[in-house]
């Protein structure tokens, strides 16, 4: 690159860091992720670096945050709120710790460490006279941020005067440097109220605590759910000589200290404490972008010293990215099993925490107006764990006029067959019950393992199969003979026979596979159980009225209807035939004698999270096997909620709000009173799931 090509990239980036900056810390309004603008701040870190002579006092690089609004009188920190440098991935890490090992004398041992989760809200510093809080700033460009004393009295966990224990009195100065944030759960609460009253929704809980605290009317603020940490003091009488003490001494004056905090004393701890949050970030109430990693003795950390904007003593180590920005090309439609169109985001590829995304989730034609999305706008994708990637908003200021409401089809993109959407519900369905991408999914869904489970017969399997006119309905799986496959590609004489006879064993399943095989819309696996236990032939369960169905615990007037509504159909009534002359079992046995009882009697569970050795539909077999029950979410009637690796933030949150207890798998088999060697392999063959 030419010196002339250098230097107008240097301005580019500048000028386009600036916009982006600006957007962030002070509209709280960012219109790229943090991973696109951590990218163009090191593009502009590396040419400063290789052209040192480009390096000017205003530029990004040499400056923390962003100018404070004009709104707000103005705070000059008495100490700058610098930013911390940044580590990508552990080698990053690794080589931070090495430049610190340089920097120290060669006798001197290696430094003890602190690390927390680098909680993604509102930085801001809290100064106590006396024990009294009388002024809070955020950040700002740093040096000088804004004054918000005023909303921040209002945050319920930052103590407006510091506690006297014993004879001590409280310090005479103390300044306290946190992060102002918002729960997960809370956030969800928060948005769910705002698209009641059809406000703007919050893109992040980041966003919804910094646009909560930089409000001209504090009752506003104060309506918000804020929370806060704090990770830093200056101004102590107390000799604290270290990162760790300090926090200790935070945490006995009383405020409130991030738990999941710990001291390390080798690096090798370090990075398996960074690993391990890396794949459990899930699990915090709050959102985490990264770990922050400090070396704990402050004599240390003075002798390391700072370098531009950045202490060299500490580092944050960043999660992979879980939003981005990108063109929406287009919106196609999926069609379901039960006939619900689906629409989804076609998008110009792009990167999300190692994974290029090019489909989205849209949920249905109404959220999509809702949130105003339309063809051709850019828009923030997230992707949360494993989560299928979602369309969180659209980036309105940067819309050209050229974009396009997106409407759902009135045919079905299919087969061609009319669209209708019931009044009292959102979905649009296809009304064909012979559409081939109906029947892919029926046959799919009918052999999955909550249904019949028959083995080696998946979407593509079904696909092939419909394509090439062997189905027309589930009930033709029991009619395909080996001369229908043999001969194709990848179906030699083995796969047959194989595939064959897991359809026939697939013939004496339980009824309630049966029953949530049949794809009847609203009816899973833990509402098949609950219609067999009433209802214990196939014949009884379509006789019923929607009155009798009613009638049941746990069924509501859709579950009902839908119910009747399936077996009023002359096509479902002669798949029915075709299965009972094809020997599936329609019945449900009636259940052996009890040799053992039932410990989980009256008891009500709900499961979130990843269990050790349980599938979710097994945990919740193995429940109904010993007399308990499995709901879908967390109420006054729960009995334990059930958790495994990565749980739910909203069902465990609830339990905590309502005190029901939590138990994991090794909790639940002592209830049951069973090891997990000895379960016999008779008992839960419902397989329910959630």
């Amino acid at each position: 690159m030419t010196e002339a090509k250098v230097q107008k990239r240097v301005q580019d980036l500048r000028r386009e860091i600036r916009y982006h900056s600006h957007r962030y810390h002070v509209l709280d309004d960012p219109v790229i992720s943090d991973a696109q603008y951590d990218a163009l701040m090191r593009e502009l870190q590396a040419l400063e670096e290789a052209h040192p002579e480009l390096v000017t006092p205003d530029s990004p690089t040499q400056r923390v945050g962003a100018e404070p609004l004009d709104r707000f009188d103005k705070v000059r920190h008495l100490v700058p709120m610098l930013s911390l440098g940044n580590a990508f991935d552990e080698a990053e890490l690794r080589a931070w710790r090495d430049r610190i090992l340089r920097l120290l004398p060669d006798d001197a041992p290696e430094p003890a460490y602190v690390a927390e989760p680098k909680i993604d809200g509102l930085g801001v510093s809290l100064r106590y006279e006396a024990g009294r809080f009388v002024q809070g700033a955020t950040r700002g460009n740093g040096l000088v941020g804004e004054d918000i004393t005023t909303n921040l009295r209002t945050v319920k966990s930052i103590p407006l005067r510091i506690p006297v224990t014993g004879d001590a009195p409280p310090p005479a100065f103390l300044e306290v440097r946190g992060e102002v944030y918002m729960p997960v759960s809370d956030f969800e609460a928060l948005n769910r109220r705002q698209a009641e009253a059809g406000e703007k929704l919050f893109a992040n809980p980041r966003n919804a605590a910094a646009g909560s605290l930089r409000q001209l009317d504090s009752s506003i603020t104060a309506s918000r759910p804020l929370s806060f940490f704090v990770y830093f003091m200056l101004g102590t009488e107390a000799g604290v000589t270290s990162q760790w003490a300090a926090l200790q001494y935070l945490k006995n004056l009383g405020f409130p200290v991030n738990v999941d905090a710990r001291r390390f004393t080798t690096f090798e701890d370090v990075v398996a404490y960074s690993r391990e949050w890396m794949s459990k970030r899930d699990t915090l109430s709050y959102e985490a972008d990264g770990i922050v990693v400090k070396v704990d003795d402050f004599a240390t950390q003075e002798a390391l010293g700072y370098i531009s904007r950045e202490p060299r003593w500490a580092i944050a180590l960043k999660f992979p990215a879980r939003e981005a920005t990108t063109r929406l090309l287009d919106i196609g439609v999926n069609v379901g099993r039960t006939g619900v169109l689906t629409p989804y985001a076609i998008l110009e590829p792009v990167a999300i925490g190692g994974v290029t995304v090019s489909r989205a989730t849209l949920h249905n034609e109404e959220d999509v107006h809702r949130k105003d999305i339309r063809i051709g706008d850019r828009v923030v994708i997230k992707r949360a764990g494993d989560v299928i990637p979602q369309v969180v908003k659209p980036i309105e200021d940067v819309r050209t006029g050229q974009e396009r409401v997106f409407y759902m089809p009135k045919a079905c993109p299919v087969c061609g067959e009319p669209v209708v959407k019931p009044p009292e519900e959102v979905a649009y369905y296809c009304v064909n019950a012979s559409c081939p991408a109906r029947l892919v999914r029926s046959v799919a869904h009918f052999a999955g393992r909550g249904g019949m489970d028959i083995e080696g017969l998946g979407e593509r399997q079904a696909r092939l199969f419909v394509e090439l006119e062997l189905l027309h309905d589930v009930a033709d799986l029991y009619t395909l003979k080996a001369e229908d496959l043999l001969g194709r590609e990848g179906y030699g004489e083995k796969r047959v026979s194989n595939l064959l006879a897991a359809i026939d064993a697939s013939r004496d399943r339980p009824l309630a596979r049966l029953v949530n095989a049949l794809g009847i819309r609203h009816v899973g696996t833990t509402v098949a159980q609950t219609l067999v236990r009433h209802y214990p032939s196939i014949e009884a369960l379509a006789a019923a009225t929607a009155e009798d169905l009613q009638a049941i615990e746990g069924l509501g007037p859709r579950i009902a209807a839908s119910v009747v509504e399936f077996f009023a159909s002359d096509a479902n009534r002669r798949v029915i035939a075709k299965l009972r002359a094809a020997g599936v079992r329609l019945v449900e046995e009636p259940p052996a004698e009890k040799v053992r009882p039932e410990p989980l009697a009256g008891l009500t569970f709900v499961i979130t999270g990843t269990l050790p050795t349980l599938s979710r539909n097994e945990a919740t077999a193995l429940i109904a096997a010993h007399g308990g029950k499995v709901t879908g979410s967390v109420s006054q009637r729960t009995d334990y909620l059930l958790v495994g690796a990565k749980p739910g933030g909203t069902k465990f949150n609830k339990a905590q709000e309502l005190g029901v207890p939590t138990i994991d798998e090794a909790g639940l088999r002592a209830l049951i009173g069973t090891p997990a060697d000895d379960e016999p392999a008779a008992g839960p063959q419902l397989a329910l799931g959630l």
